[in-house]
């Protein structure tokens, strides 16, 4: 049975370790009928050290895919060398003739490697995304990233795909299907996703690491936004589902069109785990939404749950004491406090009940609305502040969060909420670690927050070598037709040692967004 070489999604490489990488493809039977759900399809694979594909592959293989994954096929490259780029490239076993486009991809260092010479002495990039929405626009950040950067890892921080349907039809990006709620839901989002040619690029391009299922807005253990599994719940969403239907054909479509390994067999929603990047880095991945609680006391809930907080702060503290530089933590939601004037998500319209409960948490509520967002660490108050208390108490420096599920961009110190006494804003003593992420419009009302910006979509990079990191932002000037033009408006640098951003911030200039303050030099 031969298989298409016109399906967009052909090939992708993700969680690239040491001495092995995942390959991905999708092999679609041709023809006009649906292919017999009883027949797999077999697929070889080829993994070279050299972008001709010439000579003996250093791995290859016959693998089967079928009807029951969608068609999607994933294999484990082995045998490979550390810190080294290989070229991928799949074909029908029946017909070696019909073949998938090139792959690049790469290893990591070795976890014992010396921080001066992971990556070949050169300084490591990660490119990071959140939040990409069909309809919304043309996915040109990613199209930038893969010809306009030396990304060496691609990093998706959640919301990869959205299960609503919205109105992108004005500009040709309209949705199929309905709102996300069964498998074939999901396979059919995802595929047309594929379709975007900058999503291409960007995956053919390098290994991608991603955090995050994708199951509904407002995710937690037991519910989303729009649904939960009581009667009522099950009936109120469009999607006409029940939570944890929606959850189980959402992370298995997930695990069959990402290039993600299975961290636990036991555990399909566990996706929590790290990459140990030499001693340059040790890339922590927690995941978040699937294991949090949703009482609305705020100082009890818990975002990341016993098991997995656990071995969050072990991880941190392996890190350190095996001498990793940096530790750099990729996660969905935006872990700094952000107080927006506005109206209270949870309890409007009635004004002093909403006053009378904020108050409560000990937020500030005076003639104006508080917004708590309880979707974000916000709504997570005694987690984050177990992890910041885990950072000081041990002294783990050089902590960077990476956060995305904003629909912006911002930057800012981390250190205790309106912790005034312990952290300057202005100098960024006393901070414990910086965080890059995605929104906030008030720059002036959240002390710890430095520059935001929230006009352009986009995408930043993290590059990283043993003496300093350094964040640089990417603005899309136009995302209503496919192109490549954008330009970088914020550049952020964060010294080895300091726990802080470099002052005066950003150099002092921004060709966008808000810049809090200038400071002063440090």
């Amino acid at each position: 049975m031969r298989i298409t070489h016109l399906d967009p999604s052909i090939v992708a490489s993700g969680d690239p370790l040491d001495t092995s990488v995942l390959l991905w493809t999708r092999a679609v039977p041709i023809g006009s009928t649906l292919p017999d759900q009883s027949i797999p399809v077999c697929i070889s694979f080829r993994i070279f050290d050299n972008s001709k594909i010439s000579g003996h592959p250093v791995d290859s293989g016959d693998a089967f895919t079928s009807y029951d994954v969608d068609f999607t096929l994933k294999v484990e490259a082995k045998h490979l060398k550390p810190d080294t780029h290989y070229w991928f490239q799949f074909a029908d076993c029946t017909n070696p003739k019909t073949v998938s486009p090139v792959g690049m991809t790469r290893t990591i260092a070795n976890s014992n490697t010396p921080a001066a010479f992971v990556n070949g002495g050169k300084p490591l990039t990660l490119a990071v995304f959140s939040c990409s929405r069909y309809q919304d626009g043309y996915f040109n950040a990613y199209g930038v990233a893969a010809h306009n950067t030396s990304a060496d890892i691609f990093v998706h921080l959640g919301d990869y795909i959205y299960e609503s349907l919205g109105h992108g039809a004005a500009i040709g990006r309209m949705t199929l299907g309905r709102e996300l709620a069964t498998i074939a839901d999901y396979r059919l989002r995802l595929n047309q996703y594929r379709t975007d040619v900058s999503l291409v690029a960007a995956h053919q391009k390098a290994p991608w690491i991603t955090d995050d299922h994708e199951v509904a807005d407002q995710a937690w253990k037991a519910g989303t936004a729009d649904s939960n599994d009581t009667s009522v719940g099950c009936k109120f969403s469009p999607s006409g589902a029940c939570f944890t239907d929606r959850k189980l054909a959402a992370v298995r479509a997930y695990h069959e069109w990402m290039p993600i390994r299975q961290v636990d067999p036991d555990d399909k929603l566990r996706i929590w785990r790290n990459f140990q990047i030499g001693k340059l880095l040790v890339r922590v991945l927690p995941v978040s939404d699937q294991y949090a609680t949703n009482s609305l006391k705020i100082y009890n809930r818990s975002l990341m749950g016993s098991a997995q907080e656990s071995w969050f702060f072990n991880t941190l503290s392996a890190s350190k004491a095996r001498g990793a530089t940096w530790r750099v933590v990729g996660q969905q939601i935006v872990f700094t406090e952000l107080d927006e004037d506005g109206e209270c998500e949870y309890c409007a319209p009635y004004r002093p009940a909403a006053i009378d409960l904020i108050t409560s948490m000990g937020v500030p509520c005076h003639d104006v609305w508080v917004v708590v967002d309880v979707d974000a660490w916000n709504g997570y108050r005694a987690n984050r502040n177990r992890i910041l208390d885990h950072l000081y108490g041990e002294q783990i420096s050089n902590t960077i969060i990476l956060s995305g599920d904003s629909h912006a961009n911002w930057v800012s110190d981390l250190a205790h909420t309106n912790q005034t006494a312990t952290y300057d804003p202005v100098t960024g003593n006393g901070a414990i670690g910086v965080e890059f992420a995605g929104t906030a419009r008030y720059v002036g009302v959240n002390t710890d927050l430095q520059w935001s910006e929230g006009s352009y979509r986009g995408f930043f990079t993290l590059t990283l070598d043993p003496h300093q990191a350094k964040a640089t932002y990417y603005a899309m000037r136009n995302i209503s037709t496919p192109n490549l033009d954008a330009f970088a408006s914020a550049t952020f640098i964060v010294k080895a040692g300091a726990n802080k951003l470099s002052r005066p911030v950003a150099g002092g200039s921004v060709r966008a967004g808000a810049l809090k303050s200038h400071g002063r030099q440090t």
